[in-house]
């Protein structure tokens, strides 16, 4: 089934729900992203006032970025390639453990249009969730639609886990 691709009003209502999630928890947020090139984090910083909540966003496309930046450690990504559950959570615990803030998404996945393989095609996605003092965990989604329609509904998942992680 495919589901509706977001639009710009829905990533705005779901960024100010993780907008108020956030400082309910006095809790600062911090994005590593690789297939949607900081698109959540810009869903996050449109909103004013989002200094209160929001620390950092790093944007890591290539494997030496990953590693540089974020920690994901080289045979990681050569034994299970960028876009795979043990990158998402490297990526995600490594911003967690870089900046000061207390929770953490981090995306990484094949947009399109180009890129796919018959074992992670086009639309394949990992997004990986970590509160500090906790446990980071990751899931698989495969999206339909062309690249905006891959990236919009990245953006629209991760804010969705985001908003999750805060209020369980």
């Amino acid at each position: 089934m495919t589901l509706p691709v977001p639009t710009d009003a829905d990533l705005k209502a779901l960024a100010e729900q993780v907008a108020t999630a956030a400082q309910q928890r006095r809790l600062m947020l911090v994005t590593a992203e690789s297939c949607t090139g900081g698109w959540i984090a810009k869903a996050l910083t449109d909103l004013p006032g989002s200094s209160a909540w929001f620390d950092a966003g790093v944007v890591t496309y290539s494997y030496e970025a990953k590693e540089a930046l974020l920690g994901v450690n080289p045979r990681t990504l050569e034994r299970t390639g960028a876009v795979s559950e043990e990158t998402a959570l490297e990526m995600v615990s490594g911003a967690l453990a870089r900046f000061g803030a207390g929770m953490a998404v981090a995306v990484t996945g094949i947009a399109g249009p180009s890129g796919g393989t018959p074992e992670k095609p086009v639309g394949t996605v990992w997004i990986g969730w970590k509160r500090r003092g906790g446990y980071a965990h990751a899931t698989l989604f495969q999206f339909d639609g062309d690249r905006e329609a891959v990236r919009r509904q990245t953006v629209a998942a991760a804010l969705n886990g985001v908003i999750k992680a805060l209020t369980d």
